[in-house]
């Protein structure tokens, strides 16, 4: 990875750590929400896919901006695939879906504005422009899957329980468990044609990357 590379991966994951901190003080700042005291309610704020995928990009770029010759194991690199691909289905389903479902205002707007669209921009930009190339392949597209897998059974384990989901469209309460398996099998489907793309897209890059020098 090259000097501007870890430059810009120092600053995504300076985005990524400004938008999580805002959040977690707006939060424990709020009243609104499902939880009404401290501190499940900040606790809570990781149980969203969007601070998860944050998170997973963050860790990643931080990781290659302190250490840019990272090749990694298989770990690493299904975390920094997952932290492209979640970071992705973040900001695409977000401004697809989500957004306009609530009127935020002064920092809840802030922390909103960096966790869904600057994060995605500069995360998925970031690979692009400077990789690392060379780090996934069709073995490591297929365990990326396992982490958003994870996550949502997590998630509707844990809304069983207490009654909280993150989002409208795995709102089993409100849908079903039919309509919100459905839903969940379509952003799969945007989940792994990301990942497919992804990997094809490294491979020609890196093909071509190689031929340059």
């Amino acid at each position: 990875m090259t000097t501007l590379g870890r430059i810009w991966a120092a600053v995504t994951a300076a985005v990524v750590a400004c938008g999580i901190v805002i959040q977690l003080f707006v939060t424990a700042s709020g009243n609104a929400g499902f939880f009404p005291d401290n501190p499940e309610r900040v606790f809570n704020v990781f149980a969203y896919f969007t601070i998860q995928s944050n998170l997973l990009l963050g860790g990643t770029v931080l990781m290659l901006a302190l250490q840019p010759d990272r090749s990694g194991g298989e770990l690493f690199k299904t975390l920094r695939l997952n932290g492209v691909l979640c970071i992705a289905v973040t900001g695409i389903v977000y401004h697809a879906v989500l957004a306009g479902s609530d009127e935020l205002h002064g920092w809840a707007w802030v922390a909103n504005f960096l966790l869904h669209t600057v994060a995605p921009l500069v995360g998925v930009l970031g690979w692009l422009a400077f990789g690392p190339r060379g780090l996934t392949d069709w073995r490591i597209t297929g365990w990326s899957i396992v982490f958003p897998v994870l996550w949502l059974v997590f998630t509707l384990v844990r809304g069983a329980f207490v009654g909280f989901y993150p989002y409208p469209f795995v709102n089993v309460d409100e849908h079903g468990y039919g309509r919100v398996l459905l839903n969940c099998l379509l952003v799969a489907v945007l989940f792994l044609a990301l990942a497919a793309g992804a990997t094809t897209l490294d491979r020609r890059l890196r093909r071509n990357t190689t031929v340059e020098r």
